[in-house]
């Protein structure tokens, strides 16, 4: 199954990547031979800085060199920083963490507002305890805080730490509460488009810095999601052959590779 990148997607990944060193802003140019390097066209790449600008998460500047380009908002920067943990630190949560529960309560006439707690919750990783009832790994407390914040959504949730008590074991409830099977497989999707990127690269010498630029972003725009949809569960509670482990591996590995020798593609002018 091919993978989808969007342009949009795409520019955010680059800027979590690369955006928030100290060479400043991308000149639109570069931002457009950095999204032609991975098949996107200009019109595209300019039509998604626009919508990411109104977004707020893209913030007009101009680079040192005085052409006109784009920096990261400070909005963008938290949510990049929230989630470097996440992508880059991947891991299985302790049992003995303890868990953040999310409960919401949005009056009938701001019902819409409700759709978006719901989606915003998922793509944290929450999983769904009961209506208006969701639950994560305690760790993700302080994000699940920022971004509630950011999209003034705190007034209607209530946040909590504890323990699962019962009456259901634990193994069995998470089942009930994430779809394990749907996670599973993005998990096995990542390996089979990744997996054998990770190997050509361990059997090469050279690494030519476009190449390892837009394996690496394919990559790591593609891998991103996935600590959203998967959590990082306690390892007890998942099934004995659960592939996130496996899917995490070849994400280091192409990361340790790739990373460093991309940013020459990106900033060649750099150091």
């Amino acid at each position: 199954m091919a993978e989808q990148h969007t342009p949009r997607s795409l520019i955010v990944t680059l800027y979590g990547a690369y955006g928030r060193e100290t060479a400043g802003p991308f000149a639109v140019a570069e931002l457009i031979r950095l999204l032609g390097a991975l098949g996107v066209d200009a019109p595209s790449v300019r039509s998604s800085v626009s919508r990411l600008k109104r977004r707020g998460l893209l913030v007009a500047r101009r680079t040192a060199a005085g052409a006109a380009g784009y920096a990261l908002s400070a909005d963008a920067r938290q949510l990049l920083d929230d989630g470097d943990e996440r992508i880059f630190g991947h891991r299985a949560a302790p049992l003995s963490d303890g868990w953040v529960l999310a409960v919401f309560s949005v009056p009938e006439a701001e019902r819409h507002k409700r759709h978006l707690l719901r989606s915003r919750l998922g793509r944290l990783g929450f999983g769904t305890a009961a209506p208006g009832v969701w639950i994560a790994p305690a760790r993700f407390h302080e994000e699940t805080r920022h971004t509630l914040r950011r999209l003034q959504l705190d007034p209607y949730v209530d946040l909590f730490r504890g323990d699962h008590l019962g009456f259901a074991a634990t193994a069995e409830a998470v089942g009930r509460w994430w779809d394990l099977a749907g996670v599973a497989k993005q998990h096995e999707e990542f390996l089979d488009v990744h997996g054998p990127v990770l190997r050509a690269w361990q059997t090469r010498g050279a690494t030519p810095a476009e190449e390892a630029y837009r394996d690496y972003l394919l990559a790591l725009d593609s891998w991103r999601r996935l600590p959203y949809a998967d959590p990082g569960l306690p390892a007890e509670l998942l099934p004995a052959d659960w592939p996130g482990g496996r899917s995490a591996a070849v994400f280091r590995g192409l990361h340790r590779r790739l990373r460093d020798p991309g940013a020459r593609y990106v900033r060649p002018d750099a150091g």
